[in-house]
């Protein structure tokens, strides 16, 4: 048996932790830039607010005070998974993080009564320990306890935990489930299933296997597996990415050199240190600049430079070193810039990255190897506390504009929660 474990409206349920005052009330998390809506309450998705819906079409309902509106925080979001997802792991032998506000937890071997007790008290503590809403579903497949989870997260009756561990209830829950829904279709494959005359996941299980296999291959085949009861999917082993990137659009456009060479420092570093957690090294460090498309006023200019590296690498004074010069040979100081990026690929094993015989910079990397783990040790609370030269000064947002930004409460101790 699998457990989903599924935070309610994560991101809003993240703000009202620390501001109880949101309960009850309309609320949207927006992107970065406050461009569009990504999370939304109940109350809000009852107000008719679709998801992706741009801000600019609802700030009138803000200012009115008919809405509340949040800049995404993710620092908040991600301390705040990291205590849901560290009690989860303490209450099974094995768990697997499938997003920032969902788990499966494997129950294999254990009677239902005790999964019965395991799941209750997690949505308790859960809630108890660190304020979010948890819905779980119960299932003999991962697919079925996604199916369990939505109904756990619908239906108020279920108190938390909706289990579909008899036939009787599968066939019942997948009638009642469009296919658009189904974890592995998505609005990708469900126009083209609804006109097959498949509706609901029900009408999908119900197809003979050859017709599935012959339409939907490889991934259709899993997912009816699963719809039926059987283990179709296995452990999702997390791979190695074969690129990295870190951009970012400014708030306002720019042309100034210095300060755009700071931003592409700061990119590379966030792609040294994202190399240096997955144990990776690259090769090849590549800067991207772009205009505003949007301004047919403005003329046009999104230039790219690759600079190839000697020795596979991921210290943060190679990288950035590498990104610098190459933001050299693109950057022209007659267009207004509104995005750059870095983009480290030609990744690598660190531990298998091939030295050469004369390599005179030896000494030097392994240097700057041990700084940057230091670098890494120190800013392990998540503050760019120790950087490089080349880099911004001081606490930064990256250039976003996020005007209904809320504090982070609970990893900068400038910002934590006061008591009066």
């Amino acid at each position: 048996m699998y457990a989903l474990v599924d935070c309610n409206n994560f991101f809003v349920s993240c703000e009202r932790v620390f501001r109880p005052g949101l309960e009850g009330k309309a609320v949207v998390v927006l992107s970065n830039n406050d461009g569009c809506v990504v999370a939304r309450s109940n109350e809000s998705k009852a107000m008719g607010i679709k998801m992706g819906t741009p801000f600019y079409q609802i700030r009138d309902m803000v200012r009115s005070g008919v809405l509340i509106a949040c800049s995404s925080n993710y620092t908040l979001y991600g301390d705040l998974s990291s205590r849901v997802m560290s009690i989860l792991a303490d209450a099974v032998p094995k768990i697997e993080i499938y997003s920032v506000d969902e788990a499966f937890l494997c129950m294999s071997g254990m009677e239902m009564d005790r999964i019965a007790v395991i799941c209750r008290d997690l949505v308790s503590r859960v809630k108890k320990w660190v304020g979010i809403p948890v819905s779980i579903g119960v299932a003999p497949t991962k697919t079925l306890a996604k199916v369990a989870s939505h109904f756990a997260k619908r239906y108020p009756g279920y108190r938390g935990v909706c289990y579909v561990d008899t036939d009787e209830k599968r066939l019942k829950a997948l009638s009642l489930t469009p296919i658009s829904d189904v974890w592995g279709i998505g609005r990708k494959l469900s126009p083209r299933m609804e006109r097959q005359g498949i509706r609901t996941a029900l009408d999908f299980a119900e197809r003979p296997f050859d017709w599935v296999k012959r339409e939907y291959m490889l991934s259709g085949v899993r997912t009816w597996t699963e719809l039926n009861g059987r283990i179709g999917v296995g452990e999702e082993l997390p791979e190695k990415r074969k690129s990295i990137c870190t951009s970012r659009s400014f708030a306002e456009m720019t042309s100034d050199a210095a300060e755009i060479a700071s931003r592409v420092s700061d990119f590379a570093a966030k792609c040294a240190q994202k190399l240096r957690q997955e144990h990776s090294a690259a090769g090849k460090v590549s800067v991207f600049l772009y205009t505003n498309r949007f301004r047919d006023d403005l003329p046009q200019y999104s230039p790219c430079a690759s600079v190839v590296l000697p020795v596979a690498a991921n210290s943060a004074q190679e990288i950035v070193s590498a990104a610098r010069r190459g933001l050299d040979t693109i950057f022209r100081p007659e267009y207004m810039y509104k995005k750059a990026g870095v983009i480290v690929d030609d990744l690598v094993d660190s531990d298998s990255v091939q030295i050469p015989i004369f390599d005179y910079d030896m000494d030097l990397r392994r240097r700057q190897d041990r700084i940057s783990e230091v670098m890494d040790k120190v800013n392990s609370s998540g503050r760019n506390l120790v950087r490089l030269a080349a880099q911004r000064s001081g606490d930064y947002t990256d250039g976003i504009r996020c005007d209904y930004r809320s504090r982070r409460y609970s990893t900068a101790l400038d910002e934590i929660i006061e008591v009066k």
